[in-house]
């Protein structure tokens, strides 16, 4: 495997820790212990995913993250106590994805990868913030299915197509910034909306 698809499974896996990171974890877990997954031998260090006690507690905490995140106002509380533990996790994902004989690299992929899923983390809570001003649950529900369906969808087609694993990376980070910039623009437009008491109030 070059280098350039393993930076690139790893862009991937980060930025999708940075909107599911239990389900990055159990997802990748299931497909190597079921074997549909065959991970190349460089990603051995993955294996670790694929123990029961692990796949459990993912398990677990991805059920409750998939209910937590289509409840308004929960979710944004969820992505709270989560801005540190999903950057964490989308690092470590990365340092085991590369190679480990490999110290500078190492360093480079556990930075990387912490800011590529701070970057993921940051425009998902910030678009859910943005959808929670809504007054109808449906938008919430919605937005958090695709989130489901595209994180397990994108982690398959990483590890299973090593290729075109930097493409999804560089879609990724694309669609990220996009959220960012979206959501700057709508939070801005609701606060300048505001009268100038409640504005100073915000402040």
């Amino acid at each position: 495997m070059g280098i350039m698809e393993i930076i690139g499974i790893a862009g991937s896996v980060s930025l999708l820790a940075g909107w599911r990171l239990y389900l990055s974890i159990l997802a990748t877990g299931i497909a190597m212990r079921s074997g549909a997954l065959p991970l190349p031998e460089h990603l051995d260090s993955l294996a670790v995913l694929a123990n029961p006690w692990v796949m459990g507690i993912a398990g677990f905490a991805a059920l409750a993250e998939f209910f937590a995140d289509k409840v308004m106002w929960l979710d944004s509380l969820w992505d709270t106590l989560h801005t540190a533990a999903r950057p964490v996790g989308g690092a470590l994902l990365a340092l085991a994805i590369v190679d480990p004989s490999d110290p500078a690299m190492q360093v480079i992929a556990f930075i990387l990868g912490g800011g590529a899923s701070f970057v993921a983390h940051g425009g998902k809570a910030s678009a859910r913030a943005v959808v929670n001003t809504s007054p109808e649950p449906i938008s919430n529900v919605a937005v958090s299915t695709v989130e489901d369906v595209a994180t397990g969808a994108l982690l398959y087609l990483a590890y299973e197509f090593p290729l075109v694993a930097g493409g999804i990376a560089l879609l990724l980070l694309a669609l990220v910034t996009a959220l960012l910039l979206w959501a700057r623009r709508v939070i801005r437009r609701i606060f300048l909306r505001m009268p100038k008491v409640e504005r100073d109030a915000a402040r």
